[in-house]
């Protein structure tokens, strides 16, 4: 794979951009915001330098991974030459489905598709296109530059040679590939997203601080980081997002706490407003 466009320059857009990047990939990102390609063109940069001063890529590196990011508010212009397009665009079926279908209509014939979602339905969005055969799933994991994780999911028409590039190009980004038939949620958002909606049940009752919540689960179950500390890093928003759709698809256990419903209609998202369940402000 030698050349990536990158549909989204938010945190996974940007993320995903820069392990392609790293990996000798040719990227180019779009998003219709320009702001939002300013700033994730410079959260790159910083990642490369951050690596430099590391030592984790020899300075030359970077400055040559730089050389192979273009960004584009056009999408036409972003996938005109891509082999592999990735659509990391907001948790919304109907943005994607827009996004996906102009990015078809524009790219070669040989490209592939891939979208990031973290839950919707990969059949349903493969409807936008005229060669589902060649979509499919590949869901990365925040922040993409530390997580090793790629769910590659199979869609109802999706090729297996497409499965098989897209687990091939997952090692060339350094990843480790797990593939999953579509389920609302995959593997991982499935149970991820009832430990977190739960920990907001258990903080609504009182059984315990969110501190001391995140600290039982990374202390005693090992957990890298606690269930809020997550939540406010992803978004409560997003989190919110797929918990009403998993609540639609699959059933009573995933009705969303009142109290994460309450945080989100605040506007308390997590890290990328200030305040999430903890303060970030100071």
């Amino acid at each position: 794979m030698s050349h990536v466009a990158v549909l989204g320059a938010g945190t996974m857009g940007h993320g995903i951009a820069h392990a392609a990047l790293a990996a000798g990939v040719s990227v180019t990102i779009h998003d219709l915001s320009n702001d939002a390609l300013q700033r994730g063109s410079a959260a790159i940069e910083r990642l490369f330098a951050k690596g430099v001063e590391l030592g984790k890529i020899e300075a030359a590196s970077a400055t040559d991974a730089l050389g192979r990011l273009e960004v584009f508010p056009d999408i036409e212009d972003a996938v005109r030459n891509a082999d592999l397009v990735i659509e990391a665009v907001p948790e919304r079926m109907e943005l994607k489905l827009e996004v996906l279908g102009r990015a078809e209509r524009a790219a070669p014939s040989h490209a592939y598709l891939a979208s990031n979602t973290s839950a919707l339905s990969l059949t349903e969005m493969a409807c936008a296109l005229t060669r589902p055969e060649r979509f499919a799933g590949m869901h990365f994991f925040n922040p993409v530059h530390r997580m090793k994780l790629v769910e590659v999911v199979r869609a109802l028409d999706t090729a297996p040679e497409t499965v098989a590039l897209l687990e091939s190009v997952a090692r060339q980004l350094g990843k480790e590939p797990v593939v999953v038939r579509e389920s609302p949620g995959f593997v991982t958002s499935r149970i991820n997203v009832l430990i977190g909606n739960e920990a907001f049940y258990m903080l609504h009752e009182g059984v315990a601080s969110a501190a001391d919540i995140d600290k039982a689960l990374k202390l005693g179950l090992n957990h890298p980081m606690g269930p809020f500390e997550l939540g406010d890093l992803v978004g409560l928003d997003t989190r919110l997002s797929v918990l009403r759709y998993l609540h639609r698809t699959l059933g009573e256990k995933y009705r969303p706490s009142p109290l994460l419903v309450q945080y989100v209609e605040a506007g308390r998202l997590g890290r990328k407003t200030g305040r999430g369940v903890f303060d970030y402000r100071s």
